[in-house]
């Protein structure tokens, strides 16, 4: 009774498997075999004589037994061993002493413990199997572009669910500002992380990335995606603004026009998703004085000193400009020392003379992150603090009345000859 009832059973749960996403049919063949091997391996002590032939097309497995024939009454060992006459009663009445009879098992007749035991094993190492592929599958994916349903939101993160169900986290600090999501809507971030910590893939999703603005452009624009205009460097603080740098394989086309698109029809897209974060397109050269010169735009230098072994450069520019190289909060000069990889200091042409001595030099008297700041509104050297009046200095680089007046008061102290 045992057998028909359980037979059927195991019929389902080949058509289980073969229903498994992620798996290929021939790990699924190996699998199957493995876990059958490891509990007739308990059962009978070995699976060294056992032949494990898996039809999963018919939903079945054949299970067969070698054994050593020998001769009445010398069995020792029943799981390696079968006597003559029990040789020749199992169908095969030509049986010799020494030669290999084979007897087929049926699984089904074990019992339910059997079965239960077959399926516990199984499921462990689908499962198993099962996040190794997911793993897998997105750690190649890495940088990608990837859609999902929200489907839960904590303070923390948010839980979205692809296609496929599979999770994917989205951090709080790897949000845009601003974002907020509701529990169904969709959501598109890139691939930013995937590990595999104790066999647990976890994948971390990302709308901060510099690849999410990439691979937004090359869905808006199909000469990206098509290989005709390529992105050569992208500078974000998400949320603010960002600057991207493209560059046209084919003269024809230009790659600041095909990016934006018709009145703007292409990026304006790209903007709603990050939250109207400003893009700035501009169009690469691997001149580094003109690339800078782009990338400090609007603004429009005089001259520039370039040190392309350190990486700096000094850029002059008329003191109207200066605020504009500079950008509010200093985000244009940011973007523009990310965008270039130099280090961009901005000089008020015509103010600084021969004597006049940088702000760097006096790192042993004020605070390094003061010096940045002050560089950060345009003040780099010491006479350009001196010659920017009191109350400017206190509200543009938000500095402690005492602070600024401390400050005047070293660089003040260098010219008093």
């Amino acid at each position: 009774m045992a057998k028909k009832e359980e037979a059927p059973n195991m019929v389902e749960r080949f058509a289980e498997f073969k229903e498994l996403k992620n798996i290929d049919k021939t790990t699924m063949i190996s699998v199957l075999e493995e876990s059958f091997r490891n509990v007739l391996a308990k059962m009978f002590g070995t699976d060294e004589n056992l032949d494990v032939i898996m039809n999963p097309d018919k939903g079945d497995v054949q299970i067969f037994q070698n054994l050593e024939v020998v001769p009445d009454g010398e069995v020792t060992d029943s799981n390696r061993q079968i006597s003559l006459s029990d040789a020749r009663a199992d169908d095969d009445p030509d049986a010799e002493v020494g030669e290999e009879h084979t007897k087929e098992i049926i699984f089904a007749n074990f019992g339910r413990r059997a079965i239960l035991n077959l399926r516990q094993t199984l499921q462990s190492k689908i499962l198993d199997l099962q996040k190794e592929a997911i793993y897998s599958k997105f750690k190649e994916l890495e940088g990608e572009l990837v859609s999902g349903e929200v489907y839960q939101t904590w303070s923390k993160e948010t839980l979205l669910l692809d296609d496929d169900k599979n999770e994917l986290l989205l951090p709080k600090s790897e949000s845009i500002p601003g974002d907020f999501f509701r529990k169904g809507e969709t959501v598109r971030a890139v691939i930013a992380n995937v590990d595999n910590k104790n066999n647990n893939p976890k994948i971390t999703v990302s709308r901060t990335n510099e690849n999410f603005l990439r691979r937004l452009f090359e869905l808006e624009v199909p000469e990206i995606h098509d290989g005709l205009i390529i992105i050569r460097a992208v500078a974000r603080i998400p949320g603010e603004r960002a600057k991207i740098a493209v560059e046209s394989y084919d003269e024809r086309i230009d790659p600041v026009g095909a990016c934006v698109g018709v009145k703007g029809s292409r990026i304006h897209g790209i903007v709603r998703e990050l939250r109207n974060e400003n893009i700035d397109v501009i169009p690469y050269t691997s001149n580094p004085s003109l690339f800078i010169e782009r990338a400090l735009s609007p603004a429009k230098p005089s001259s520039m000193r370039i040190d392309n072994e350190s990486k700096k450069a000094e850029v002059f520019l008329r003191p109207e400009d200066v605020s504009l190289a500079i950008g509010k909060g200093g985000l244009n000069i940011k973007l523009a020392s990310m965008l270039t990889g130099y280090t961009i200091d901005v000089y008020r042409e015509g103010v600084y003379e021969d004597e006049d001595i940088y702000l760097d030099d006096f790192k042993d008297e004020i605070e390094p992150w003061i010096i940045d700041t002050l560089k950060n509104i345009g003040c780099v050297t010491a006479k350009a603090v001196i010659n920017t009046p009191r109350q400017a200095l206190i509200d543009k680089a938000d500095l402690e009345e005492d602070t600024v007046d401390e400050i005047l008061e070293i660089l003040k102290a260098e010219f008093e000859d």
